[in-house]
């Protein structure tokens, strides 16, 4: 199936969530009634970014903060001190209930605002989708897609069953996690109890058999120890390691993550959608401060419910296939926070987390995209050309969005040339000014822009037709120069993709 697109063009002179300029915002768009993962692959490539059906781009060299897409190089990704700290303060969590006192000293920045930015589409998202969120019924009458009719039925269907299912997914934790109090000290342990192996005791044992194991003296024979992860001695321990780090029989509390596909057919993904939203409207409320009309579940569905990607599964890809999930992220069995994210032919794109506030003191927003990283590392090992873990954008003028850089090694992409460039290269240029070309090639050009614009491809009255001659047959003023500047910003290879719906 090809992507069906209606372009919107340029929006510009509207609030910006980031510096608060009452209209310094500008950006070209457009409505995606179906995209497939390698047409959304190529347009991220060339700083295009969804919300919900709305596919836009900022223009960079006009609007007040520039947004750069930044991606970190999955494979190469070493977690720093302070990420170190979060999965250590996870573990302790899960482990013994433990809640750490409070902050992390080499975190960037204090961890209400890290995580409240963490998902940082949350502002340009609901800008674009207040704006567009009266697009989909016009624009649904003009292309008839198979399976929308059944769609809109089971969205109308959750909408309606909410009242019913709202004490499931009231968002509050569960009597079994007492996040409000600490610990009481001075009590001491309960003798009548055994004694907790602590985890760090339980390594060290696992190191002592590994030596004996080596020694030939060191142990009866035949005697095999536990394996031990692949790490070499006086090596820093792997992402991986920190994160799936063996937990006690009697551990507090039990997480675990599930991959949902954004689909309403999905039975996991219905079955979990009333807490789902509960936690959504929580999150969104207290986060953010919006109002209870502005969280709604027309808001929710749209945003977060709804996508143009089309899943695909091909034998060379992940078990998973591409498409649009949700992470669900399941403690003591409710769910505390959900990651929304795209995977994609190159790379895991993440698009929003929201998560329950009672939680904040685990870093979640930290938490979420360190485990989104090893998810790509584990993709990569069935899909080959999958290696990247998409951030959305970096702004550099907005210090409280600059944490995006900590995670390295990253690229940010030029937006002139649309290659991408280690982001310490790019640093120095955007101290200096707020827009900037990263490529510092002064020849360098588009390689991928549009050359031959009558080759793009027209959807028009059901039929399909290249530019060249849809043009003939159309002089409507303003007509080509929207075309041509479609054209432009999805470059030569999407233009002879996708379809261009014009009415």
């Amino acid at each position: 199936m090809a992507s069906v697109v209606e372009y919107k063009g340029l929006k510009a002179g509207y609030h910006c969530g980031y510096c608060d300029s009452a209209a310094g915002k500008a950006s070209c768009g457009m409505w995606a009634h179906s995209m497939t993962v390698q047409d959304y692959q190529d347009l991220i490539d060339r700083g295009w970014r969804r919300s919900g059906r709305y596919v836009y781009k900022p223009v960079m060299n006009q609007t007040c903060c520039p947004q750069y897409t930044i991606r970190c190089r999955s494979l190469q990704f070493q977690p720093s001190k302070s990420h170190k700290k979060v999965l250590k303060k996870m573990l302790k969590f899960l482990a013994k209930g433990e809640i750490s006192k409070g902050n992390c000293e080499d975190e960037p920045m204090e961890p209400s605002m890290e995580d409240a930015v963490a998902g940082d589409m949350a502002l340009i998202n609901k800008l674009d989708l207040q704006c567009d969120l009266n697009l989909q019924e016009s624009l649904e009458r003009e292309v008839k897609k198979k399976g929308k009719s059944t769609k809109k039925e089971e969205s109308n269907e959750f909408i309606q069953s909410q009242d019913k299912n709202e004490e499931l997914g009231s968002g509050e934790p569960s009597h079994a996690v007492d996040v409000h109090t600490a610990p009481k000290p001075g009590k001491g342990a309960d003798l009548s109890k055994p004694p907790c192996r602590k985890a760090k005791e339980i390594r060290k044992e696992r190191k002592r058999l590994k030596l004996m194991q080596q020694s030939p003296a060191g142990g009866p024979e035949g005697f095999q120890a536990p394996r031990e992860p692949k790490t070499k001695p006086n090596q820093p321990k792997s992402l991986e390691e920190l994160i799936f780090e063996s937990l006690p029989e009697d551990a507090s509390h039990k997480l675990e993550v599930r991959l949902v596909p954004v689909s309403f057919e999905d039975p996991e993904f219905k079955s979990s959608l009333s807490q789902s939203f509960s936690l959504y409207v929580k999150y969104q409320m207290a986060i953010h401060q919006d109002p209870p009309e502005e969280c709604g579940k027309t808001e929710f569905t749209g945003f977060l419910c709804t996508s143009p990607l089309e899943p695909e599964n091909p034998p060379n890809g992940p078990d998973c296939g591409y498409g649009s999930f949700h992470q669900q992220y399941w403690l003591d069995g409710k769910i505390i926070a959900v990651g929304v994210i795209d995977i994609l032919p190159y790379c895991v794109s993440s698009v929003y987390l929201y998560y329950d506030p009672d939680y904040s003191f685990l870093s979640l927003g930290v938490y979420s995209a360190l485990r989104e990283i090893a998810f790509t590392r584990q993709l990569h090992e069935k899909a080959s050309q999958l290696s990247y873990y998409y951030m959305g954008f970096y702004i550099h003028s907005c210090p409280k969005m600059r944490y995006k850089g900590h995670y390295r090694p990253s690229d940010l992409l030029c937006p002139e040339t649309y290659v991408w460039v280690p982001i310490e290269q790019c640093l120095p240029s955007l101290e200096n000014s707020k827009y900037c070309r990263f490529n510092q090639d002064p020849e360098a050009a588009d390689e991928g822009r549009s050359r031959d614009p009558d080759r793009l491809q027209v959807l028009y009255k059901k039929a399909i037709l290249p530019y060249g001659v849809f043009k003939q047959q159309q002089r409507e003023p303003g007509e080509e120069a929207a075309v041509l500047q479609y054209a432009s910003l999805v470059g030569q290879a999407c233009s002879e993709r996708m379809l261009l719906f014009r009415n």
